[in-house]
């Protein structure tokens, strides 16, 4: 099973999706590839806006700190009943372009297997963590080639994506085919390529579509010349000779 997800790392419910998601996939039995996808929720944003997170979001909605800090804490209260331990008050603004660019390096690795398969999920993590809980600057060069490092990434790799504009096309590319399946926020799940969950959405929900996939996998037709057996197979107990 292949699971796309389109997601931003400064989006607090694409975190308690990806534990959604965990949770309902460990309680199906199910095994899943996972592929990151970028999103960038503000495009236009920096990594020197002085605002704090309450400040930022209550004027963008037009309102003040006050609703700001309301809200903030319950996203917090959301996330610790999965677990995660939110520090809103000491994240920092961040352009997300360059954390999704080094994403896409630690897939591309990843498949062509000069770094565990799950480096991009684990790094993915790492970057969520890094925004929500420390209170890292993700937008920062130097957080970002720390953090990828500690997944398994190479330094000179990273520090080469960074310094270019390499992956930005697919950054972008992501970008437009989110929006081309009408996903306008994050995050976005695509189960086998079939069947889309938008938002952070119950276990239950992950569940049942884990569910609804695994069981419209097609059956195997087994094709064998007429008349022949098994012998020319090996199992378990070896191989007939």
């Amino acid at each position: 099973m292949r699971i796309d997800i389109w997601s931003d790392v400064v989006c607090p419910f694409c975190y308690i999706g990806k534990r959604h998601l965990e949770e309902a996939l460990t309680a199906s039995g199910e095994q899943a590839e996972i592929v990151w996808h970028s999103f960038q929720l503000d495009p236009s944003s920096t990594n020197d806006d002085p605002r704090d997170l309450a400040l930022r979001l209550g004027e963008k909605y037009g309102q003040g700190r006050e609703w700001g800090e309301q809200a903030n804490a319950h996203v917090t209260k959301s996330a610790a009943a999965v677990g995660l331990d939110f520090h809103l008050e000491n994240a920092k603004s961040a352009n997300t372009l360059d954390a999704h660019r080094v994403l896409h390096l630690a897939l591309e690795l990843g498949e062509a297997g000069d770094v565990p398969a799950d480096t991009q999920d684990r790094l993915k993590e790492r970057y969520l963590k890094g925004y929500f809980t420390d209170g890292l600057p993700m937008g920062d060069h130097t957080t970002l080639t720390k953090l990828a490092v500690e997944v398994g990434l190479p330094e000179d790799q990273v520090t080469e994506v960074l310094a270019g504009t390499a992956y930005a096309d697919d950054v972008a590319a992501d970008q437009a085919q989110a929006l081309a399946y009408g996903a306008n926020g994050v995050p976005f799940f695509v189960i086998d390529q079939k069947y889309g969950v938008s938002g952070a959405q119950p276990v239950e929900v992950f569940t049942e579509a884990i569910r609804r996939a695994a069981a419209d996998r097609p059956a195997v037709t087994l094709i064998t010349t007429p008349g022949t057996t098994d012998d020319a197979a090996c199992g378990p107990d070896g191989c007939a000779i």
